[in-house]
């Protein structure tokens, strides 16, 4: 029976990035790693699997114990290989000619079509990418799978399927997975570890469950350390009476007892509960008013790829104030390509009308692309802002605000993480207060308190938008209308669920 045993494990170098992780990971153990971007659940994944060394405590687990692991990004020697072949190559070597059938198996689970079969890696899209490297990371057999971010990339259509195939097909194995998708999360595990530098947290059940156990758990440590702090201060209170009252009256009793009183207010200090405290991380989306009731009028468009291939059609379609649109449909059904097309809407308003699109005088527009490709990577991240028109103080204090302290806003915007960036590109669209947001996967590489503080920005600054996303907790939260792509026609699914 496979199990792993993590006591008192932390790992840092010069701070840490996660403390005091003790748990067990045994076969029936489904377990969701959920932390903050940076907050060192990479390191711990390589902790586990023995590509690093903890910086205290242990990990107990057996010598011959096989990973299959399924990082984020397509190794490199895998671009020109076709998709059948990267799955087949994690067969063992002696055993391919008559194994060969378990690929077959992994490619019907996910409904991989017949044409996608022999195509090399680089020609498939992200979905199909991550779905392959994690069918070929389950083939190898492995006694441990480990995901990192699977949903990333994935259609909603998708997700379901890994969601079906993971409690189908899995089931037996110890799954590990790194995930910010809150619904994914729930659907496939059965335990949780929130890491953090201060308290980290394991609970025997899926993330909403365990995400209100770890609240509570944080309120009762937050009462406990206010009682010992008023404690603390009661006693250096009566030290220094005490210490005045012997030295005013010559009295070496009342000297020693308030160098006792003094001494254990002291180890009360070193001892103190510990509190964890979320970084300063603010999100905020200005939405100004508008007099018109409506931002932008539809009328009659055809949404074409770049080689002009018709994706889908729009009949008449209104988008009010305070109205958040979602758009749905597969990986490849043109919802990018109608943002874009709505974005050079903006750019040239006079050709838009002739095409069907009208757009409010007024409309100040943000656009956010799931690869932040406005991003300027060789700029440094208080540049950035500087180069928008604000003043250095106030770039200063707002980066702060959004999570990048002053010692940081001199690196290169290129070294961000994928969560920091998008973390300096929604500050740069609350600094540029538009009315009108199109937001194109704005989720992607956001930690989950990244998610919830975007989805308060956008309802409770009343954004208007057009959002396309996968991440279901997201689009539930925020959408007042949804829209999906069927037949190559954009057709209403209804209010908000």
């Amino acid at each position: 029976m496979t199990q792993i045993r993590l006591e008192n494990v932390s790992f840092g170098f010069s701070d840490p990035l996660i403390s005091d992780v003790t748990i067990t990971i045994s076969s029936e153990h489904r377990l969701g790693i959920v932390g903050n971007n940076g907050a060192g659940k990479s390191s711990l994944i390589k902790c586990i699997t023995g590509d690093l060394e903890p910086t205290t405590g242990r990990i107990i687990r057996p010598k011959s114990l096989r990973f299959g692991v399924v990082e984020q990004d397509l190794p490199a020697e895998l671009h020109d290989v076709s998709l059948r072949d990267v799955i087949a190559q994690a067969l063992a070597e002696g055993k391919r000619d008559f194994e060969s059938w378990k690929v077959d198996v992994a490619l019907d689970a996910f409904n991989t079509p017949a044409d996608l079969r022999d195509r090399p890696m680089e020609a498939l899209s992200g979905g199909w990418r991550r779905l392959t490297l994690i069918a070929r990371a389950q083939v190898s057999d492995p006694d441990v799978l480990i995901l990192d971010e699977p949903t990333n990339h994935l259609d909603l259509k998708k997700i379901v399927a890994l969601e079906n195939w993971l409690n189908t097909y899995a089931l037996g194995v110890p799954l590990l997975v790194v995930s910010h998708d809150r619904r994914f999360l729930d659907n496939c595990t059965n335990q949780t570890l929130f890491v953090r530098p201060v308290r980290s947290a394991a609970y025997p059940c899926p993330y909403s469950v365990a995400r209100r156990l770890l609240e509570a758990d944080d309120r009762s440590a937050g009462a406990q350390r206010d009682k010992e702090l008023v404690e603390i201060r009661r006693l250096e209170k009566s030290a220094h009476t005490l210490r005045e009252i012997g030295r005013n009256n010559y009295s070496d009793d009342a000297a020693l007892k308030s160098r006792q009183i003094a001494e254990r207010a002291r180890k009360m200090k070193e001892n103190l509960t510990d509190v964890a405290v979320e970084a300063r991380r603010e999100i905020r989306l200005d939405s100004s008013e508008l007099k018109r009731k409506w931002l932008i009028r539809i009328d009659n468009v055809d949404v074409r790829s770049p080689t002009g291939e018709l994706l889908f059609k729009i009949g008449k379609l209104d988008i009010a104030q305070n109205e958040r649109l979602v758009i749905q449909g597969p990986n490849g059904s043109g919802k990018s390509s109608f943002l874009k097309m709505m974005r050079q809407a903006f750019d040239d308003p006079e050709r838009a009308k002739q095409l069907g699109i009208q757009i409010t005088p007024q409309a100040r527009l943000g656009y956010l692309d799931q690869n932040l490709s406005d991003l300027p990577l060789e700029t440094t991240i208080r540049k950035f802002i500087v180069d928008l028109g604000f003043p250095e103080q106030l770039a200063k204090v707002r980066l702060v605000d959004a999570g990048f302290p002053f010692r940081e806003q001199e690196r290169p915007v290129g070294v961000l993480g994928h969560g920091e960036r998008s973390r300096l590109y929604l500050l740069s669209l609350q600094l540029l207060r538009p009315n009108f947001y199109l937001l194109d996967e704005p989720t992607n590489r956001l930690d989950i308190t990244g998610q919830e503080r975007l989805e308060s920005a956008i309802v409770d600054d009343g954004a208007s938008c057009i959002l396309v996303s996968h991440d279901r907790s997201f689009v539930d939260a925020v959408g007042t209308s949804f829209l999906s792509i069927h037949n190559r026609k954009l057709v209403s699914i209804g209010p908000r669920r």
